[in-house]
Parts: structure tokens; C-alpha cells; sequence
């Protein structure tokens, strides 16, 4: 899969429920209204999916929400993607806020799963409450410590609050590097109504760099995980430091993902309502008709995003980040 702009297709965020245990201030709303479940795709029909995309070339699946491990019988997708690993698949992922870990680290790794990506944007459980607006930080942490158990590489993902978990960032980095752990820094994003102002707590993370810089010795590296992180390494810690920054950093110009929502709604970028669907041409049995959709989706990719964050305006998105497969 190419796009008109001569980037291929490799990565997929495949969301398995927009429905979440949690609801991060800078991500969803306090009151949300959930898709019915009728209009989700059955988990054969996410198997199904994920097959005709590694047919097309897609090599990495990372598995989404919402929070991915509250949709019931996930255990058995996983475990069926995780039969595509090496054969034609390169990396079965998920991303998490880590809740159901306990449950779930030991089955993901028998599974083929690698390593995750754990959402956890504090370790004060005051703040991660307030942050959460209901989370239990100790039920997260043991969720993390099964993980480690497991054998799963983790990367924590830490969105970056200006006057809410700011001063955090640099103990976070110290913790893990403790745990053995890599950490990714997150811009806040403008995608859906929150029902707050996100100007007040944004935090350009050119800022947290240039304030990082005085503190730790940060090395450009050149890894790459298929995402639009950029990475430094820590001298002195052994910990690798990512960076998404959407707003003050544009990282679009390499873009190897497409984005899908549990409902088979294609997105060709996180920032834009570019689409297509694919829920009936997978229920109509023709592999033409899904093939016909995704050329569509790809010729229309959008070259880039056009976030940008201002008090008073309209989210770039009206759509939830737990929409899209965040």
C-alpha cells in the first residue's frame, strides 16, 4: 500500500472497542457516549481484517482502544493475530493504560506479543486520579509489574500537562530507568471535546527538552519503532526518551500507519476526518470491495495534519482520540 505521496503503508492502529475504564482529562470527556455494540466488528471479523491488510503488505499491528483489554473475549483475537507473527507479520503490539494487566501480561506474551506501550501520566495517586478522573494508580502499577513478570518489553506513554504533572517528567525518566523501561513524552492532542479548555495545560515539549537539557545529557538516536516518536538516548541512565509532537514538530513527512476504528472506519490521519468504510464490504464477503476502498483511502491520504491548538477554539477534530484508535 502507497500513498499519493510516495509513502508505503506497513503500520496499522487497529481500535477493538472505543470503550474505556478510564477518562483522561486531555482525552475524553467525563460523560461519554459509547458505540453500540452492534456496529463493532465481531473478532473474526478483526482477524479477518488484519489479513487481508498483511496480504497488502502491512507489517505491524498495534492493537487499541479505547483500552483495548476491556473488549470481551480479546484474549482470543490476540492469540489468533499472534499465529500471523512471522508469517507475514512482523510485530503484533497493543497499547494499554494498564488496568487489566494483571489479568492479561502472562496471555499477551504466550500470545507473540513483544512489548506495549502503557499509558501513565503520573505516580502520585492523588494526581493520577484527578488526571484519570477514576483510576486506581496501584491497580495500574501491579498491571506493570505483571507486564515485567511477563517478559514484555513496556514503554511508558506520558502526556505532558503544563501545571499537572510537568514536574513529574524528570523523576518519571529516573523511575524508569530504574525499571528497566523506555519513556515517551506526548504532546497533548486537539481531537474531541473534553469539556475543558486544553490551552491551559498544554506544554510544548521543546520546553521539556530545552529544561532536559540542563539536567541530563540527551543523544540523538536513529531507532525507529514505526512511529512518530523521536528518540535520544540517556547518558548516565539507559533509558531511551521518546517525543511526539504534533503541535511543535511536525513528524508527518515519514507516515507509514493507517488508523481503524472498531466500527471498520478507516482513517488515513490521526489529524484529519479523511475516511473510508469497510465494515460492509467485509460483510459482503468481496475482498474487491475492501481493496476498492483502501486504493480510495490511500489516494486521498492527506500529506499532513493541520493541528494547532488555541483557547477558545474547536477541537482540529471533533472526533475522540478513543474514535480513532488512539
Amino acid at each position: 500500500m502507497i500513498d499519493s505521496f510516495g509513502r508505503k503503508i506497513t503500520y496499522v492502529r487497529l481500535s477493538v472497542t472505543d470503550r474505556c475504564d478510564l477518562r483522561c482529562r486531555y482525552c475524553m470527556a467525563e460523560k461519554m457516549t459509547f458505540l453500540p455494540r452492534s456496529e463493532v466488528l465481531t473478532l473474526e471479523e478483526l482477524a479477518q481484517l488484519a489479513d487481508l491488510l498483511i496480504g497488502r503488505g502491512v507489517r505491524k499491528i498495534r492493537l487499541t482502544g479505547g483500552e483495548p483489554l476491556v473488549r470481551k473475549g480479546v484474549e482470543h483475537l490476540v492469540a489468533d493475530l499472534g499465529t500471523r507473527v512471522g508469517m507475514g507479520l512482523d510485530e503484533l503490539t497493543m497499547t494499554t493504560n494498564g488496568t487489566q494487566l494483571p489479568r492479561y501480561a502472562r496471555l499477551l506474551s504466550d500470545a507473540g506479543i513483544r512489548r506495549i506501550n502503557v499509558s501513565l501520566d503520573s505516580r502520585d495517586p492523588e494526581r493520577f486520579r484527578y488526571i484519570t478522573r477514576r483510576g486506581d494508580l496501584d491497580q495500574v502499577l501491579r498491571g506493570i509489574d505483571a507486564a515485567a513478570e511477563a517478559g514484555l518489553k513496556i514503554k511508558i506513554n506520558m502526556v505532558a500537562l503544563k501545571n499537572i504533572n510537568e514536574h513529574e517528567i524528570e523523576p518519571m525518566l529516573v523511575w524508569c530507568s530504574e525499571q528497566g523501561f523506555d519513556l515517551t513524552l506526548i504532546e497533548t492532542m486537539p481531537l474531541g471535546n473534553v469539556e475543558e479548555d486544553r490551552t491551559t495545560h498544554y506544554l510544548p515539549l521543546s520546553d521539556v527538552k530545552t529544561r532536559l537539557d540542563r539536567e541530563f545529557t540527551l543523544v540523538p538516536s536513529f531507532a525507529r519503532t514505526g512511529g512518530p516518536a523521536r528518540y535520544w538516548e540517556i547518558d548516565g541512565l539507559g533509558v531511551r526518551l521518546g517525543m511526539i509532537t504534533p503541535l511543535t514538530n511536525n513528524f508527518c513527512d515519514g507516515c507509514n500507519r493507517i488508523r481503524i476504528s472498531a466500527t471498520g472506519t478507516v482513517y488515513g490521519c490521526l489529524g484529519h476526518d479523511q475516511k473510508v468504510e469497510l465494515r460492509e464490504a467485509l460483510r459482503s464477503g468481496s475482498q474487491d470491495l475492501v481493496d476498492e476502498a483502501l486504493d480510495k483511502l490511500l489516494k486521498g491520504k492527506p500529506r499532513k495534519h493541520e493541528f494547532a491548538i488555541r483557547a477558545g477554539e474547536a477541537p482540529a477534530v471533533a472526533r475522540h482520540m478513543s474514535v480513532t484508535g488512539g
